[in-house]
């Protein structure tokens, strides 16, 4: 066998890929996994890291490309930790995602003959000679960006991390982000290194600003601007604000949060409004939302329409049903399935969301929805449910609460996840109590990345 070793050059075939988008080469059958690389290339690679059963190499030349390689759009993309797709024609990664899915079904859920349909992309309008070129292309779909804030050579920077690391690499422009999230960074730099204020430290725990967050809201055009600081109050904020109005007329709120923890958690609990309005609207498709600094909400709207419009097809819901909406966050699943349900009730275990859910089912009219704050095992209503809706965060369901789901014995569950991973894990246990997987349909909500989303519909094969 070939002894590996680290700061050696080698060239591979690229055989593999992993769920993150790293190419995966082999030599003596030996796995070594590469930033940047594409199935079925050879590449030339460096070995920077060696473990004991697999190995890091790093891209040093393409020696034969793949015909789905593109280059990369964004000048830092080999730096920052946002997109790790770019270097791929947007079908391709298509393709890689609902080969994501399938792999994890078959490798964790042990599921051989699920129906998986083809990714459903995000294609937006480009000249002629960009789609020859490399297909579609979307662009700037995020209504959410979350700068972090430090400093380097003692001067104030914000920007993205790097790739497994908390190292800030600093761009201009993000390709994946609105527009006017991109201008108030800029704004927001330039007041951080005019009026000299501290940015935070996560080592040392000391520094004032944390993050920088915008919220745009694609409809509406209103947005939120969110500072956030380890401390209570931000020197010079009226003039923060007066700069940030005046270059991004769009603005309707300016917020302060305080966030005091040593935690990556970017958000702390308490928020100071200092400009505007305490919330800012947007829609998802005819239903509009209030979003507040700390609501959950889709970052690719456009997206989310697709997503929640595949939901509800897979509700299959006449008019008579009971669901129940279980990670309910601010209510948008569920106003979307109220349109066909008889009764839908909402469960969230965040209760300023829940507040929040139940307003916005007031700003729709919407009155056949009941939101609970609490966890879904205690608070569900002893009430038979038709349809089941879950939709939970990346770690998947806890167990405690897949088996108070299958008590319910919905005659359908609605499994809408953001890892496939932990969906495969839980639609295994599902099935082994009498469910079964009719479909599955991956999403692209956020292109460029890894990342993919999917909608499931299972059916109870005991209440046949």
């Amino acid at each position: 066998m070939v002894e590996i070793k680290k700061n050696f050059d080698y060239t591979v075939f690229i055989s593999g890929m992993t769920h993150e988008g790293q190419g995966v080469g082999r030599i003596d059958n030996f796995p070594i996994f590469i930033d940047g690389a594409i199935l079925e290339e050879k590449v030339e690679i460096k070995i920077i890291k060696v473990n004991k059963s697999y190995a890091y190499g790093k891209l040093i030349s393409i020696v034969e490309a793949s015909k789905e390689r593109v280059k990369p759009f964004c000048e830092v993309y080999d730096r920052c930790g946002g997109c790790s797709l770019q270097h791929m024609t947007y079908e391709a990664q298509l393709s890689f995602k609902t080969n994501t899915v399938k792999e994890a079904l078959k490798r964790i859920g042990r599921f051989e003959n699920i129906i998986v349909h083809d990714t459903l992309g995000m294609h937006s309008e480009l000249n002629a000679s960009e789609k020859s070129q490399s297909g579609h292309r979307p662009f700037n779909y995020r209504n959410k960006a979350q700068y972090p804030v430090g400093e380097v050579n003692n001067q104030a920077v914000t920007g993205f991390y790097a790739k497994r690391s908390h190292r800030i690499i600093e761009s201009d422009v993000c390709g994946i982000q609105d527009v006017a999230s991109n201008e108030i960074r800029k704004v927001f730099k330039e007041f951080l290194i005019e009026k000299n204020i501290s940015t935070y430290n996560e080592i040392e725990g000391k520094g004032l600003v944390r993050h920088l967050v915008t919220r745009v809201g694609f409809r509406t055009g209103e947005i939120m601007v969110v500072v956030v600081l380890n401390g209570k109050d931000l020197p010079f904020k009226d003039q923060l604000v007066s700069s940030l109005v005046s270059r991004v007329q769009a603005i309707k709120s300016v917020f302060l949060n305080v966030n005091t923890n040593n935690t990556n958690v970017i958000l702390g609990d308490k928020n100071i409004k200092i400009y505007g309005d305490d919330v800012i609207t947007d829609y998802i498709g005819k239903y509009k939302f209030r979003i507040s600094p700390l609501s959950f909400f889709q970052v690719n709207p456009i997206q989310t329409e697709v997503l929640y419009a595949k939901a509800l097809e897979y509700a299959g819901l006449t008019g008579s049903e009971v669901v129940f909406d279980l990670y309910c966050g601010i209510g948008t699943i569920s106003l979307f399935l109220s349109q066909k349900a008889k009764k839908v009730y909402g469960v969230e275990v965040i209760e300023d969301a829940v507040a929040d859910a139940r307003k916005n089912a007031q700003l729709n009219g919407v009155d056949n929805v009941e939101f609970i704050a609490g966890e879904v095992e205690k608070v569900i209503p002893q009430v038979k449910a038709d349809v089941v809706v879950i939709d939970p965060p990346r770690k998947g369901c806890d167990e405690a609460l897949l088996e108070h789901l299958v008590k319910m014995e919905p005659d359908r569950i609605v499994y809408v996840s953001c890892n496939p991973a932990t969906l495969a894990r839980d639609l295994m246990y599902l099935v082994e109590r009498g469910y079964r997987v009719e479909q599955v349909q991956p999403v692209d909500m956020f292109p460029w990345t890894g990342c993919v989303e999917c909608v499931v519909l299972l059916t109870n094969l005991t209440s046949k």
